[in-house]
């Protein structure tokens, strides 16, 4: 996704200007190290269950004041630095939109997006 791109057809859309007072990116990156012990992370197997995304992305879009959700996960091997996964939540005022972005953040890592991360190996050194 490219972000700018992708904000700039947002802003084209029909009822923009109308709804849209706030929008919220997320571009989460591959991490060289593990969240859960900082062990060192030389590759990440990233598998979105894009069918899932795509659900909790239609039904926080009902939610009230959001005018559109954007959300894509990269897939297969990443590397650190990588980017891994961009959402965009566009809405009306900040309570509306912030309390929405936080929770689909959550429920797409938790709900939607598998990751293994390999340690480095003699090749991710070089």
């Amino acid at each position: 996704m490219d972000i700018t791109q992708t904000l700039q057809e947002l802003k084209r859309r029909p009822g923009f200007s109308e709804h849209v007072g706030m929008m919220l990116v997320h571009n989460g990156v591959v991490r060289a190290w593990s969240r859960a012990d900082h062990a060192a992370v030389g590759r990440v197997v990233v598998r979105p269950d894009r069918e899932r995304m795509a659900a909790i992305c239609r039904e926080m879009e009902r939610r009230p004041g959001i005018f559109a959700i954007l959300a894509e996960a990269a897939e297969g091997e990443l590397r650190p630095g990588d980017d891994l996964l961009f959402l965009v939540v566009a809405g009306d005022i900040r309570e509306n939109v912030k309390a929405v972005f936080a929770e689909l953040l959550d429920r797409i890592k938790a709900e939607a997006v598998i990751k293994e991360e390999l340690p480095p190996t003699d090749a991710d050194r070089c």
